[in-house]
């Protein structure tokens, strides 16, 4: 039998770049852990990661390619896309066709994908989903540096005096990152701000939270400005001799932001916190200022990201030890396609359109004479183009525009009226319903390549498994169809490797240093050393140089080799909340959820801890809006509307709103948080607003509620509102509806599955209103239950659902009791998952606390919940300062 072997790969989640070792045992199975020779997170995995190896099985996969639904050969399917492409280019043009791609493609993935578009059918229309998570930071590098650089590194979080986190919820978001900041706060005093209008669980372990008002931070960066210049703390030297612009700029941030007082009013805050905060960075030397999608997912994100860097150059912290500002990504490898040109504003290598050197450049290094000339659209512009017909043919590749695009009612009408789409991905989404060709393609643990990460790290992902059925990498892909459309002898690569050589040729042609992004000293990686490939930052020049931090020096990729201060002013927001949209939404992530879950969402693990759509309301909206906890609410917008179940929570803010962006329709009937959200966009960047949108809620008058509890995987249809989560053995499914419970009695019953009578039980109240079925497969097991009665009159499901992953022959007793919903004996049920590493209940840390665990450590000594990623830290201490008060009253 073949020994179990260990394979060193990444990730495939968020930015930070987590090494991974997959584990393949002798018998197939695969564990994960993490890598602790890694530099990104040292053996730290978060809850997501730790679960990868369950989320490898083969349910849901694509695994042969369909045409029109049905399935088909690879020939066949590859032959129609150049067909139908190339056809829609020699009759409209190649600006009518596109490609929106994804930051989970890895490099070699999206380098083939843009030489493709841009170099060769002479379009710039290819934009990835990282128009939705970083472009306002591409942005804000290119005015303020003259080249996308994240300058810092992750080893400058643990030297710094003070770090700064706007629009970025670590804790949950980069949660190993979170837990080196924390490591740095207790060993060396580092100090942490949050800015965030909501408190979140970062701001439950910082030393300052500014809940500013949404879409204010240029005017509390403004003030920062102009209270350093004011109070004699910039850098006039740095100023004087590495940048250029601050006159201007300082004059226009004292001009927005004259005085302290006028700050704290315009952005919602206590004059003292802003004094505070603005206290605590002109004295510490050594600050980083962490963001992400808080400040960039704005209609101004350009301009805050400016806002920001103008106080690092006018202080001179840049470029040197602990301190700098620092973009943490979102996705694996969305510095891998900003490398590559995967946005339409780019053309590839870090150069752009804007330089007809460039241009030419890439044209003769490509031998393409075709190139082209322009940028393209980016993505909210490209599904408007769809939509109104410039656009004859599209393919996605590897994300879900139809539930994570803005306004995403009119985008799934734009891909249901587009021409041509096809689409390749790893399991059917909602964006694979309207694809006319659908191709499936390889998933992590099958693909083969690299990713940067968020501090410029270039890290091996190494395939582990075959790819299953006729799934191909997505580069093959790219390939075929190339040659298909006559550019054969342009994409003839055998693999991977030879792919990243090429990358990294161009990163180095006719470079001369001009450019920072070089990878010159990769250019004749062997296949061995690209096999072997160890982590490592760029650049990486053919002169032997290797840079770890950038901007060392004070030297720019700009002509005069000077930073630019960019003059910003606070400008007001697109829409303003009003009688008919009181409310102010934000979107966001959960805590333990990836995207629209394609992965995470069969992770009963993961699944526990938020397992149903729900909006966050203050107690005091909640009570405005007759609404309380439980309650089914819809909530609208100008662009459509969804529906949730409220969360009343004390720490969201008054007046605002938040739901998760997670929500497709493979999962909850109408819950994207896409179908809200603003398409106004970022005039810079092409970002569109989805931190901020006006909003209005109101009660859904339930009839009924029921449950249904199976093995089966279903798509309900003609329920008012539907959900499911992942549990162990199959699906736990939530249904409602407006109706009287007998109708909706009628409705449910429609999902049971057909059995011989002895093996269903039934049970009906006299008067209609409730109903209860038990079906038992042929071992005598559950098979399936399913529970309706009036709103709140259902019974706890815990043993029903435990029953399904036993799958164990039920007693006498038990079949007694299937109906009541009961164990027949004592069952202590965990409740609800805190700690999804380890899998550990509230009641099982109130337990513990009433039994003398009184601290955070404490518990991780007992539990081990909060001991790995500690994502769930302020959740356990909720727990036990709850369970304090308690004792003391």
């Amino acid at each position: 039998m073949e020994e179990a072997r260990e394979v060193r790969t990444t990730c495939p989640y968020c930015g930070v770049g987590c090494g991974v070792l997959a584990k393949i045992a002798a018998d197939g199975t695969t564990s994960v852990r993490g890598d602790p020779d890694h530099p990104a997170n040292f053996g730290k995995l978060c809850s997501k990661g730790m679960t990868l190896g369950e989320t490898l099985g083969l349910e849901g996969r694509l695994l042969q390619p369909e045409i029109g639904g049905r399935q088909a050969g690879w020939d066949e399917a590859l032959d129609l896309v150049a067909e139908k492409f190339s056809q829609a280019i020699a009759e409209h043009g190649p600006d009518t066709v596109a490609f929106y791609v994804s930051g989970q493609l890895l490099t070699e993935d999206y380098y083939v994908a843009n030489k493709l578009m841009k170099g060769f059918i002479g379009s710039g229309n290819i934009d990835t989903n990282s128009r939705l998570c970083m472009a306002s930071s591409v942005a804000g590098h290119r005015r303020a540096f003259g080249e996308d650089i994240v300058p810092g590194v992750y080893e400058d979080l643990e030297r710094a005096d003070l770090i700064v986190l706007t629009g970025s919820n670590t804790a949950w978001c980069h949660p190993v990152l979170y837990q080196r900041m924390l490591v740095a706060r207790r060993e060396r005093g580092t100090k942490i701000v949050v800015i965030d209008p909501r408190r979140t669980a970062t701001a439950d372990e910082c030393d300052l939270h500014l809940a500013l008002d949404p879409g204010t931070d240029v005017l509390l960066f403004n003030g920062l400005l102009a209270h350093l210049v004011l109070t004699g703390k910039i850098d006039t030297d740095f100023i004087r001799d590495h940048t250029s612009g601050f006159d201007a700029t300082a004059a226009l941030a004292c001009a927005d932001a004259p005085s302290i007082a006028r700050v704290a009013k315009g952005c919602g805050l206590a004059a003292a916190d802003a004094q505070a905060f603005y206290d605590l960075f002109a004295a510490a030397e050594r600050t980083v200022t962490v963001y992400s999608q808080g400040v960039n997912q704005s209609a101004h994100g350009t301009d805050k990201v400016n806002a920001i860097i103008n106080c690092h150059l006018a202080t001179g912290r840049i470029g040197k030890p602990g301190m700098g500002p620092f973009s943490v990504t979102g996705q694996p490898n969305a510095m891998g396609g900003r490398e590559v040109g995967g946005l339409a504003n780019q053309l590839a290598a870090h150069m752009d359109f804007a330089d007809e050197a460039n241009i030419d450049r890439v044209s003769r290094f490509w031998k393409a004479p075709d190139i082209a000339r322009r940028g393209g659209l980016k993505a909210v512009d490209m599904f408007q183009a769809v939509a109104d017909g410039r656009i004859k043919a599209l393919w996605v590749m590897g994300t879900n525009p139809a539930v994570s695009i803005p306004d995403a009612s009119r985008v799934r009408a734009a891909l249901a009226k587009c021409d041509f789409v096809v689409v390749s991905d790893v399991t059917r989404t909602d964006t694979t319903r309207y694809a006319d060709v659908l191709l499936p393609a390889a998933g992590w643990g099958e693909k083969d390549g690299t990713v940067t990460n968020s501090e410029r790290r270039i890290s091996r992902q190494r395939p582990f498994l075959p790819p299953p059925g006729e799934a191909r990498a997505d580069w093959r892909i790219i390939c075929d169809v190339a040659a298909r459309m006559g550019f054969g002898d342009s994409f003839d690569y055998r693999a991977p490797a030879e792919i990243f050589r090429e990358h990294a040729a161009l990163s180095a042609f006719e470079n001369g240093g001009e450019r920072p992004f070089d990878l010159g000293g990769f250019a004749d990686l062997t296949d061995e050393d690209y096999s072997t490939f160890a982590p490592r930052h760029w650049p990486a020049s053919e002169r032997g140089e290797r840079q770890t931090r950038l901007f060392v020096g004070g030297r720019f990729p700009t002509p005069d080799g000077r930073a630019r201060f960019v003059a910003v002013r606070q400008e007001a927001t697109a829409f303003a909340v009003d009688t008919d949209y009181p409310l102010a939404l934000n979107t966001g992530r959960l805590r333990d959820q990836w995207h629209t879950m394609t992965r995470t969402g069969n992770v009963p693990r993961l699944m526990a801890h938020a397992s149903e759509p729900a909006v966050d309301l203050h107690p005091a909206d909640a009570a405005a809006h007759r609404l309380k906890d439980g309650d089914l609410a819809q909530l609208s917008t100008r662009f459509g509307f969804v529906r949730a179940r409220v969360r009343v929570a004390d720490a969201q803010r008054r007046g605002h709103a938040f739901l998760p962006m997670h929500w497709s329709g493979q999962f909850a009937a109408r819950a994207a948080a896409g179908l809200l959200s603003s398409p106004i966009t970022d005039p810079h960047s092409g970002q569109p607003e989805l931190k901020h949108v006006p909003a209005r809620i109101v009660r859904e008058n339930t009839g009924w509620t029921g449950v249904l509890i199976t093995r089966r995987d279903l798509r309900p249809t003609g329920f008012v509102h539907w959900s499911r989560h992942a549990v162990e053995g199959g699906w736990v499914y939530e249904l409602t509806g407006t109706e009287p419970p007998d109708q909706g009695i009628l409705l449910a019953r429609k999902l049971l599955g057909v059995r011989p009578q002895d093996q269903l039980l039934e049970y009906t109240d006299r008067r209609g209103l409730a109903y209860r079925a038990a079906a038992i497969d042929d071992a005598g097991a559950m098979a399936e239950a399913l529970l309706v009665a009036a709103p709140d009159q259902l019974p706890t499901r815990d043993w029903l659902v435990s029953l399904l992953a036993t799958r164990q022959p039920l007693s006498t007793a038990d079949r007694h009791a299937l109906l009541s919903g009961r164990s027949p004996v004592p069952m202590p049920a965990i409740g609800r998952v805190v700690c999804a590493c380890f899998h550990i209940g509230a009641n099982q840390i109130a337990s513990a606390v009433a039994s003398g665990c009184d601290s955070l450590e404490a518990i991780g000594a007992t539990l081990r919940a909060g001991t790995n990623c500690g994502s769930c830290r302020s959740e356990i201490r909720a727990i036990i300062d709850a369970r304090q008060v308690q004792a003391a009253e």
